[in-house]
């Protein structure tokens, strides 16, 4: 079959073929899984992914943007093929082999902050946050943790414990993590604090050593500070970045680790390596996961060398580190070094451009934001109220997926666009011109 740019659709969605895997699905899958819309994948490519009856989907999702390099890029798949045919698993846990020094030099390499650095394994974003909540407790002797509402930093029971994004990830699974406490993110958009965004920067974070730290947790007793650079789940929220610099200045001050979750806004897909780059940001862990091996099960976290002290099986991962993964990494390294990186930029700021003026045009864009390929269109029911709109959110992503395009929501009322880092501007513009057609036929039925 002749690769496509664009979508094709050849059926009534879901087509026949969909439907009856929906069917099988319903019967024997966990009923936790969250499902936009009805799209039954078979193969991908590029940005592009065709379901089982043959129709063809633009891809402005990327799994979650997972697949940074695409779908099923051809260098990625000759490493994966190549290296599944070498060695598929021995555990790094016990022994050794060169693929986890060769990335975890090149990952250290990137990180931002001076001086050498150690990596760790793991399989999965939430397994990245634990490693880094167990490393901060045992590095510093203390307990407690900060995180902030709105973020999303995993499921698992102690990352789900930092996680502030919705109730219902977290109903019914108490008692959590003890000593976490959670913080207003600056969402400018919506301040916590009724403040104007070029006044509000720095409120949420002073507030540690105004109210936090005097009524809450003692400073000493504080272990680590979590923070999305740019709130993934929570709607695509750029931290400011001078937000983010005082944040550091009160973490370095009292001796407090600051834990950087780059796990969705890592490995280029702001236009540079970490989101946190941009704000000159230079964490004590780093936590990466999702778009570094391109689909492949992988993740990690690099922290300074001095704090990864730990001592043989206080932390181990049987999977972590698989060799085909990380050749999976090393492909999906070079590709984003040789070029793509600069190309999030490049097709980011086309995008940019063209959203710009969307709140003028539109009553039900509130706002608009991101960096990169990480972009967030905020929808409400009135702009002055600022009124979520999670109703015509998901009737804006269904009307997409009848037309060809994935997209999902984020936070309450946001869509999110974060395509693979191979997307070009053609692909771009249908895109928007499809979501501005959605919009605007969601605005005439109000």
């Amino acid at each position: 079959m002749t690769e496509r740019k664009l979508p094709h659709l050849k059926t009534d969605l879901p087509g026949p073929k969909a439907r009856q895997i929906m069917q099988l699905d319903e019967q024997i899958i966990s009923p936790s899984y969250t499902r936009a819309y009805p799209l039954v994948a078979s193969k991908g490519y590029g940005a592009m992914v065709e379901d089982v009856d043959g129709n063809v989907f633009l891809d402005f999702a990327a799994g979650i943007a997972v697949v940074a390099t695409g779908h099923c890029h051809p260098q990625v798949v000759q490493a994966v093929q190549k290296q599944a045919a070498e060695l598929i698993h021995m555990s790094g846990t016990d022994f050794y082999y060169t693929h986890m020094v060769e990335f975890a030099q090149k990952l250290a390499a990137v990180t931002p902050g001076e001086g050498p650095k150690r990596v760790f394994y793991t399989n999965s974003g939430t397994e990245a946050v634990e490693a880094a909540i167990k490393l901060a407790r045992y590095a510093t002797r203390r307990d407690k943790l900060v995180a902030f509402l709105g973020c999303f930093h995993g499921r698992t029971m102690g990352s789900l414990s930092l996680t502030a994004s919705k109730s219902v990830q977290r109903k019914g699974f108490g008692p959590l993590l003890p000593g976490v406490v959670h913080l207003p993110y600056p969402y400018c958009y919506r301040c916590p604090y009724n403040l104007r965004p070029e006044t509000c920067g720095t409120e949420c974070a002073t507030v540690l050593e105004r109210e936090i730290f005097k009524k809450l947790a003692d400073p000493e007793d504080i272990a680590a500070v979590f923070i999305e650079p740019i709130q993934g789940e929570g709607g695509y929220v750029p931290a400011p970045p001078e937000f983010l610099q005082e944040l550091q200045r009160v973490c370095r001050k009292h001796g407090i680790l600051l834990v950087a979750d780059e796990v969705q806004s890592g490995m280029g897909r702001t236009g540079r390596w970490w989101a946190c780059e941009h704000a000159g940001l230079e964490p004590d862990i780093l936590c990466v996961a999702k778009g570094i091996a391109s689909g492949m099960p992988l993740g990690a976290i690099v922290a300074r060398a001095e704090l990864m002290r730990w001592p043989p099986g206080a932390h181990a991962s049987t999977f972590g580190g698989n060799p085909v993964c990380l050749a999976a990494a090393q492909a999906t390294f070079a590709l984003l070094e040789g070029g793509l990186i600069e190309n999030a930029r490049r097709v980011g700021a086309h995008i940019f451009a063209r959203l710009a003026d969307w709140p003028q045009r539109h009553r039900i864009v509130g706002d608009v934001r991101g960096r990169g390929l990480m972009v967030g269109i905020e929808l409400v029911r009135d702009q002055n109220t600022k009124e979520p709109a999670p109703e015509l959110r998901e009737a804006v992503v269904a009307r997409a997926f009848l037309r060809g395009l994935l997209i999902l929501g984020a936070g309450e009322s946001s869509v999110r666009l974060c395509p693979p880092l191979v997307v070009d501007l053609e692909q771009a513009d249908f895109a928007l011109d499809t979501l501005e057609s959605c919009i605007a036929e969601v605005e005439q039925q109000l």
